[in-house]
């Protein structure tokens, strides 16, 4: 199957209905652009004034792979605040690596219509707990230069305002893509050590570039990649890369649904139960610890062929989904997984990454298997939950999806874990829509008016007292604070 990369869409688009971003086959991107400026269209195919020191977001151009309601107003709002994050905060709010999560926040409730009160009122609640930026090193950064001197650098937290001076610098002289393909995309040692790292931290480093890709802003891929650089990268040793190599190269065609493998994982015993309550990383020290042999097997059986792109795409979207929203415990409260929730909300920014015209095919089907890969590897890290499709089909609707829309953008707890979650199932059921009728076949388990039920599910389970996630939810330990389902 061949991608497409679509610049045919001219017509300049005021952003009050959702954009939708892959509606049918071929896999397509929308940029929407005035046909006035379109000569002007650089990287990826938009026309703005953001650079690699200067965040700014047009509603025309910036509004993202699903949005509704964006303005003038909320664009410019969301770029002040974002670029005074970019200024005075650092890319983890404490000694302990815990993410400053404001870009995720702020941009995703900026697409989904948040006004320019509701932005700012998210931006001075976000920002009350962050770092301080710490000075970069100039010598240090002159030395990053340096091939060896790079290597040195990764995976010193100290290193991000170097890494960030460091990659503003090449954005300046040579662009988003030439970086990206230079630094990430290469295939020599360290882009590969930086490829593995993408996809370590619970993957905010590729949800972090995602949103920098999907709203054309080269500050915030500088962020991404100084993130990335000081991230750890054992998921490429420990797990992505024997999985590959097990599986026989990249690009192999799958002969297995993602669904089937899930299953496939949870008979497995020794895989299922091989993460503890106790364990601090339940990837590395759990599953990649007491069952490694076992998860990188299954892993390697996700495999996606050139004409199988947008079919495994579409796979991964929706079982992330199905495990997210279907691991309850029926006799509890309506909870969702702090940590699975990450495998959907990543998820929306494939529609993009994957139609990414200067990306090779092999790097594009590279990255999907790792993202599958990866998602398989968290839903048995949380104990290998039951899933109970029946507390999705058999949930109640009472909002529809501007009323959830709405609600993550006031939410007064959020961080903006909720509103990514609520972002990305909307882009979820446009990916899924076009397989209407071949779910069975395909191993889709979330269709129809599903959609709507699991917003209503987030909607409600974030509504009380109780905390907003379940952490682990697989774990009966993880279940002891939330109460019992009343059952009146």
């Amino acid at each position: 199957m061949r991608l497409t990369f679509r610049k045919d869409l001219t017509t300049a688009l005021l952003c009050t209905q959702p954009v939708r971003c892959l509606p049918a086959r071929p896999l397509t991107v929308r940029h929407r652009f005035s046909t006035a400026t379109a000569t002007s269209i650089k990287a990826f195919g938009t026309l703005n004034m953001a650079a690699a020191r200067k965040v700014h977001l047009s509603p025309l151009t910036d509004s993202g792979i699903w949005s509704m309601g964006v303005t003038e107003g909320s664009a410019k709002t969301a770029s002040e605040v974002l670029q005074e994050d970019l200024e005075k905060h650092h890319v983890f709010f404490n000694n302990m690596g815990f993410h400053n999560h404001i870009v995720h926040h702020i941009l995703t409730i900026y697409a989904l219509g948040a006004s320019p009160a509701d932005i700012k009122t998210a931006y001075n609640r976000d920002k009350a707990y962050q770092r301080r930026t710490m000075p970069m090193d100039e010598k240090v950064v002159d030395s990053l230069y340096d091939k060896g001197q790079f290597k040195k650098a990764l995976g010193e937290e100290k290193n991000y305002p170097n890494f960030l001076e460091f990659f503003q610098r090449e954005l300046d002289r040579k662009g988003t893509e030439a970086v990206l393909s230079e630094y990430v995309f290469a295939g020599d040692e360290n882009a590969e050590s930086m490829m593995a790292r993408l996809f370590g931290g619970l993957l905010h480093p590729i949800i972090h570039l995602g949103f920098a890709i999907e709203f054309n802003q080269p500050a915030i891929v500088a962020e991404a990649l100084a993130q990335t650089a000081v991230h750890d990268d054992w998921t490429g040793p420990r797990y992505l890369w024997p999985a590959e190599r097990t599986a026989g190269g990249i690009g192999k065609r799958g002969e297995k649904t993602m669904l089937q493998l899930l299953e496939e994982a949870r008979g497995n015993q020794k895989l299922a139960r091989s993460a503890h309550w106790d364990d601090g990383n339940k990837l590395r020290d759990g599953v990649l610890k007491r069952a490694p042999d076992e998860m990188i097997n299954i892993a390697s059986q996700y495999t996606v062929s050139e004409d199988q792109i947008q079919e495994k795409f579409v796979e991964m979207v929706n079982t992330s989904v199905y495990f997210t929203s279907a691991s309850q415990r029926p006799n509890k409260v309506i909870k969702f997984d702090f940590f699975h929730i990450h495998a959907v909300n990543s998820s929306i920014f494939f529609s993009k990454i994957l139609a990414l015209p200067f990306l090779p095919t092999r790097t594009r089907l590279r990255l999907l298997e790792w993202k599958g890969r990866m998602d398989l590897i968290m839903y048995i890290s949380r104990n290998a939950p039951e899933l109970y499709l029946e507390e999705i089909t058999n949930y109640p609707v009472t909002a529809d999806w501007d009323t959830i829309i709405a609600h993550c953008n006031q939410h007064p707890g959020d961080d903006g874990h909720l509103s990514k979650l609520v972002r990305a199932l909307r882009n979820a059921e446009e990916v899924c829509k076009p397989y209407a009728g071949q779910e069975k076949e395909r191993g889709l388990k979330i269709t129809g008016d599903s959609w709507l039920k699991i917003g209503n599910m987030v909607h409600d389970s974030v509504k009380g007292q109780d905390a907003m996630w379940v952490r682990s939810t697989g774990f009966d330990e993880a279940w002891v604070d939330f109460e019992d389902r009343s059952r009146l």
